[in-house]
């Protein structure tokens, strides 16, 4: 897995217990929109928009652009990753924490680690005033998330500004029906499976020059305010596929298969039933992503809702 991947996987991870922890979307500074990750799948009777989200936002990514406004206000039900509800029940965050340790295994952090990743990471901790001592019963994942997050603060990204949290404000503030496409379990299982070699070595990456992942995040979030799919697919989960098997299969395609039914079920529900639903962005993209199986099927009528997108020319 490559830097870039990497810190994309643990930004991923971080907006999901991030977003769980802030409590309310903040004011955010209106500046010129650009083009969504939306696209529009429908028959004869209903549509779907898919949302690809960013997790932690900036207050200059609003207001959002057009098309969301649009899609949000034709829709009747909006749908996340996780049930809104359950982002704030109080029970939630105590379960995530018990999947950061590890469990029977009864083992530390600084036995997981090789020496010289738990010197480097020591090293940073104590510069930012923290201790290993309070790392000791966490995951590599859950230490690489934090680090990330903590990252993203310092960029001026926040979780309360994520597409998700202002979303999910939105459709409560309107009373619209909200869900959720699996369980805080469901997802924390799927990120708990990620192989310890994988953990491990992401974590590695990380502590060995943190500065980089300052530039990669500028770099995925400059690509999803520009709507880059070729970036995101290219750069990020295509790479993700081939380097990190595993990973990939855990955390993209096999929830992506899960959430798949539930998407159709939208669009054969009776008429008059249109559904946004917000995911991140990773999985509305390539073969694997949302889009294109749906467009396999062979059903629905797909396609991307962009203003300012300009069609290649038809050879």
């Amino acid at each position: 897995m490559t830097r870039r991947r990497r810190a994309w996987l643990a930004l991923a991870l971080a907006g999901c217990v991030a977003s769980v922890q802030a409590a309310q979307v903040a004011a955010t500074t209106p500046v010129e929109a650009r083009r969504p990750l939306l696209w529009k799948v429908s028959d004869a009777d209903n549509a779907v928009y898919l949302l690809g989200s960013f997790h932690l936002l900036k207050d200059t990514d609003y207001p959002l652009p057009a098309e969301i406004d649009r899609a949000f206000e034709d829709a009747e039900s909006v749908l996340f990753e996780i049930d809104p509800a359950a982002m704030v029940a109080p029970e939630t965050f105590v379960r995530i924490q018990a999947y950061m340790g590890y469990g029977e295994d009864a083992l530390t952090l600084s036995q997981v680690l090789p020496k010289p990743t738990r010197d480097r990471l020591e090293t940073l901790v104590k510069a930012s005033g923290g201790s290993m001592e309070a790392l000791e019963h966490q995951e590599p994942w859950a230490v690489s998330m934090g680090l990330v997050l903590g990252v993203s603060q310092g960029m001026g990204f926040r979780a309360d500004l994520g597409l998700d949290r202002h979303l999910m404000a939105r459709a409560a503030a309107a009373g619209m029906p909200a869900g959720g496409l699996e369980t805080i379990d469901a997802q924390m299982q799927a990120m708990d499976a990620v192989p310890r070699e994988e953990q491990v070595r992401s974590l590695d990456d990380f502590v060995r020059d943190p500065r980089k992942a300052v530039r990669q995040l500028d770099d995925m979030h400059a690509w999803w305010r520009a709507g880059d799919v070729a970036k995101l697919d290219g750069e990020m989960r295509a790479e993700m596929a081939e380097k990190t098997s595993a990973s990939y299969r855990l955390l993209d395609v096999e929830r992506n298969q899960a959430w798949l039914p539930q998407v159709e079920a939208r669009l054969d529900a009776p008429a008059g039933q249109d559904t946004l639903v917000v995911v991140g962005s990773l999985h509305l993209l390539g073969s694997d992503g949302l889009v294109e199986q749906l467009r396999a099927t062979g059903r629905y009528t797909v396609e991307r809702i962009c203003d300012a997108c300009v069609e290649a020319p038809a050879p």
